[in-house]
């Protein structure tokens, strides 16, 4: 059964998907970028700013699913310049248990939604 999951507190889609679908006990959720859903406008004064707003619409998500980042099984993280990759990793690391990190991979590519410089995706498992 596929139950979508939706919430204010989080960016609206950009185009045709949800921000997030529930499949069981499995959340996928797609990719976010550094929209802050108060205002619909863009946070990407620095990356550190522009991931911590990344990081806060994905917990947003998660708690609109019942979940937190401990149940994170898999992140994807998208950026433009691999230069980048110790500032996100800082801010991102606030947000995940240190104890039970989820698998990752971090991609390098040439442009992502609204020229942003980072989008991370995730998957959930409510236990």
């Amino acid at each position: 059964m596929k139950r979508i999951v939706n919430t204010d507190k989080a960016p609206a889609p950009i185009g045709p998907y949800s921000q997030a679908v529930q499949s069981g006990n499995t959340l996928f959720i797609s990719g976010q970028i550094a929209l802050d859903p108060s205002t619909g406008e863009l946070r990407t004064e620095t990356i550190e700013s522009e991931t911590t707003q990344v990081m806060d619409n994905l917990q947003a998500i998660l708690a609109a699913a019942g979940m937190g980042f401990k149940e994170v099984v898999k992140t994807s993280i998208f950026i433009t310049d691999m230069h980048l990759f110790s500032k996100i990793n800082e801010v991102y690391g606030r947000y995940i248990d240190p104890a039970s990190p989820p698998a990752r991979e971090t991609v390098e590519v040439a442009n992502l939604p609204k020229f942003v410089r980072v989008e991370i995706s995730m998957i959930a498992v409510k236990s």
